[in-house]
């Protein structure tokens, strides 16, 4: 079945950094454009960044600069690299594939941006 499990979230300061890995099993990962999504505090999840399966990138106005998303297909991974990290960060990433159509989310990682 399908999995997704992501790790690399935790508490940083303002400017701070953080990777996030995502490991993917149970489909064919390099045929599905991935996305990683964010819930903040009372907030809904929304998308702030998709890769397709052949690396091109998406990323929503308020993360583009400071976030890198990237995969690794032989791996079955996907990753976000978060730079110049502010409070609004804060909250639960996840990763999914982009269209979520089948609703698989992995368990989410909490990033805590202290200020």
């Amino acid at each position: 079945q399908v999995q997704l499990v992501d790790t690399g979230g935790g508490l940083v300061q303002t400017g701070g950094s953080l990777r996030l890995s995502c490991a993917a099993s149970g489909f064919t990962f390099s045929l599905y454009r991935m996305g990683w999504y964010h819930q903040g505090p009372g907030k809904e999840r929304e998308l702030v960044a998709s890769i397709t399966g052949g690396g091109e990138s998406w990323y929503v106005d308020s993360v583009q600069g400071r976030f890198t998303i990237s995969r690794d297909n032989a791996k079955n991974t996907l990753y976000l690299q978060m730079n110049s990290l502010n409070p609004d960060d804060t909250g639960v990433y996840y990763c999914a594939p982009d269209p979520n159509l089948h609703n698989y989310w992995s368990q989410g990682t909490q990033v805590t941006v202290s200020s």
